[in-house]
């Protein structure tokens, strides 16, 4: 049985979405927000520009440019000889994508047979690390949550906001015609921050932000079903497997014993410790431990942890909370308990204060509703993600607690997809996602001798 679904098993209670009566936008005001919303062209929200890379790129140089030039995604070129039509790039690749590939390999030994043959893609990966090099064109939306989407020059932030508000994190924005090239690609945190800037500028909309978060249609705010987590004593493998099968960039972590939100981890953090690591020892770190490492930067300042929150409660307004997903760069902040509330509308559950999420595309879906934009549904990429991963999952997960393999290296960005060892001999893994190494290493126990 998975994390989530032992998590979820031990609660008491079903939670519905809500038992209140939803604050709605007043019908004047709101067809003036749309009228606003219209004449913001797409292209003048762009945040970050289209860096690509070749197809037959390996994924091991193309998690180093992600690292080296602290980019969120890269764009893949369309491979020699496709069609023009089908325009540059054929898909996009971030840390997603290197948590859904570095959990292959470090689970795909328990895979049966029959299910990699169910899997062309799985196989073709394969064959490519058996050559000695897996190409990035491969790995790009493994994870099946980066999907490539893109829209005209002329497009509105009403268009943007009507793919994100699906599931897809970002939006590449064509140049003007003839031309087959991209100006950037818009963020969901993008659209989220122009609206918070937007608040400071209508008085009405930011009455409407001011509304607590109980009080709003958000399809998981008491789904305690949806909330996806891991407890501290799980392993680093167990969280990273645990985001691929769910779909999700960011899991809970919870306190063994008080069933309390310690913190998230998120695919970012694999992408940023995990990969650069010296040893596969890290994947059997403690979760308690891993947490403490993506505090370390942060450190403390007059004994106060500067690390950032990632939970608020149902009397949160929804203005704070867009302003906390911004400040975390999280995409979804965990919703627990507010004590102050003794009605029966929040029961306990038995796992602790945790009662469900709140995310960036659960924001951007309200907002667009308010617009009556059409087949917004937040949560059908992730349904798809899941039924996919349950499809075709039969593995279990390892839960050996282990230790760091080692400091984490500071002089280079070259990732530990090249550096981690294979066996206890010291052996390094010259390149963990371009030869069948990045295979082998995975297969056994940190510390295991053959």
């Amino acid at each position: 049985m998975s994390l989530r679904k032992r998590l979820s098993a031990s609660s008491t209670s079903s939670r519905s979405e809500s038992p209140l009566v939803f604050a709605a936008a007043p019908n004047s005001d709101s067809d003036h927000w749309v009228g606003a919303w219209q004449q913001v062209l797409a292209r003048d929200l762009i945040d970050s520009p289209v860096v690509a890379v070749d197809a037959d790129t390996t994924v091991e140089d193309a998690c180093d440019l992600l690292l080296s030039k602290d980019l969120a995604c890269v764009a893949v070129n369309s491979s020699s000889g496709t069609s023009p039509s089908a325009g540059p790039y054929q898909g996009l690749f971030d840390f997603s994508d290197v948590n859904a590939f570095l959990t292959f390999a470090a689970t795909r030994h328990k895979l049966a047979s029959d299910e990699l043959r169910e899997k062309p893609r799985i196989q073709e990966i394969l064959a490519a690390a058996k050559e000695g090099k897996v190409p990035v064109h491969l790995v790009s939306n493994l994870s099946e949550k980066n999907p490539l989407e893109t829209l005209p020059y002329d497009a509105t932030l009403l268009s943007v906001m009507g793919v994100v508000a699906r599931g897809a994190h970002r939006v590449l924005i064509q140049a003007e015609s003839p031309s087959s090239e991209y100006l950037g690609m818009v963020s969901d945190n993008r659209l989220l921050a122009w609206f918070t800037s937007y608040a400071q500028q209508n008085a009405a909309f930011l009455r409407y932000l001011t509304n607590p978060l109980s009080s709003l249609a958000l399809p998981s705010m008491y789904l305690y079903m949806s909330v996806v987590a891991a407890r501290s004593a799980d392993t680093v493998l167990d969280a990273m497997q645990l985001m691929s099968e769910q779909g999700v960039s960011t899991i809970a972590v919870i306190e063994e014993e008080t069933g309390n939100l310690l913190s998230a981890v998120s695919v970012s953090d694999i992408g940023k410790i995990v990969v650069p690591a010296q040893s596969n020892q890290i994947l059997s770190t403690p979760l308690h431990q891993f947490v403490a490492r993506i505090k370390e930067p942060d450190g403390a300042t007059d004994g106060v942890d500067k690390f950032p929150v990632y939970s608020v409660s149902p009397t949160t307004t929804l203005h704070y909370t867009m302003q906390k997903l911004l400040a975390t760069d999280s995409h979804r902040l965990f919703v627990t308990d507010d004590p102050a509330l003794a009605s029966p509308v929040f029961p306990p559950t038995s796992t602790g204060s945790l009662t469900g999420i709140v995310s960036t595309v659960d924001v951007l879906s309200l907002f667009a509703r308010i617009a009556q934009l059409p087949d917004i549904d937040p949560t059908r990429m992730q349904r798809h993600r899941r039924a996919s991963s349950a499809s075709g999952s039969s593995s279990s997960r390892s839960s050996d607690a282990g230790s760091f393999g080692g400091p984490r290296s500071r002089s280079s960005s070259r990732t530990s997809l090249g550096r981690l060892s294979v066996s206890g001999e010291g052996k390094p893994l010259r390149s963990s996602v371009s030869s069948l190494d990045s295979f082998q290493w995975a297969e056994r126990a940190p510390g295991e001798r053959r």
